[in-house]
This record gives structure tokens, C-alpha cells and sequence, in this order.
């Protein structure tokens, strides 16, 4: 089984937690953190700093390590750090996503994650106000 590695931004504002719908793919409609994958010579901080300019045309400041999840998909082991961010600027604008919400701690589990992202739900929840 081949191995994927990416990273994942938890966008954070104040309690809220920004959630991205899939919209296209194996997983089209699940919800994310967005992210993905890490080029050769990134540093995990560059490529989500990149992979979030690309994906929502925001610049991020990249914080604390969450987790580091792995999960095996049918086609592939993932393995994706997930890491603590907030918006520098930009208006979080979808190029590859077909929805997204702020979600506050109480509707975190709204949505339909994609089980990966879902593993790390319980450390984000700890750590909001409730």
C-alpha cells in the first residue's frame, strides 16, 4: 500500500474552526481541513503555507503541532500533520473546494469528516472554550 503524506491547517478564529467540503475526488463531498501534499525540499510549514495560498488564496501564520494522524484508506496509508493557524490575510477564497463554514465547538461534529480528520477532532474540542 503506498503511503501519502500531507499537512492540514486547523484555521482558527477566536472558537471557530474553518471546515472545507471536498469537491472533487474518492472523497468528493467530505469535509477537511484544508491542506495537502508536502513537495521535496518543504519544510511541513512552507508546504501548508503554499498549499493554503493555492487552495484558498490566504496567507497563514502556521502555529503549534496538533497531531500527526495516520489512517489507512482503502487505496493508501495517510500520514497528515495537522497544525494549530490563523489567517494573516486574504478572504479564504474556494479554488479546489465546493463549500466551507466556521464551525464553533459545539457544531464541530456537524459535518461529515473524512475519518483522518475526524481522529483529530477530539484534541482540537479539548482545547477550545467551551
Amino acid at each position: 500500500m503506498k503511503t501519502v503524506e500531507v499537512v492540514a491547517a486547523v484555521i482558527r478564529n477566536k472558537n471557530y474552526i474553518f471546515a472545507t467540503q471536498r469537491g472533487y475526488g474518492d472523497f468528493k463531498d467530505g469535509w477537511e481541513f484544508p491542506g495537502g501534499k508536502i513537495e521535496k525540499g518543504e519544510t511541513l510549514q512552507q508546504a501548508l503555507i503554499r498549499e493554503i495560498r493555492e487552495e484558498l488564496e490566504t496567507e497563514i501564520r502556521v502555529g503549534d503541532l496538533i497531531d500527526t494522524v495516520e489512517y489507512d484508506y482503502p487505496e493508501f496509508h495517510l500520514i497528515m500533520h495537522c497544525f494549530w493557524c490563523t489567517v494573516e490575510s486574504g478572504k479564504l477564497i474556494l479554488k479546489e473546494h465546493q463549500a466551507a463554514k466556521w464551525l464553533p465547538k459545539e457544531e464541530l461534529d456537524s459535518v461529515a469528516w473524512l475519518p483522518a480528520d475526524r481522529i483529530v477532532l477530539k484534541k482540537i474540542k479539548a482545547t477550545l472554550s467551551p
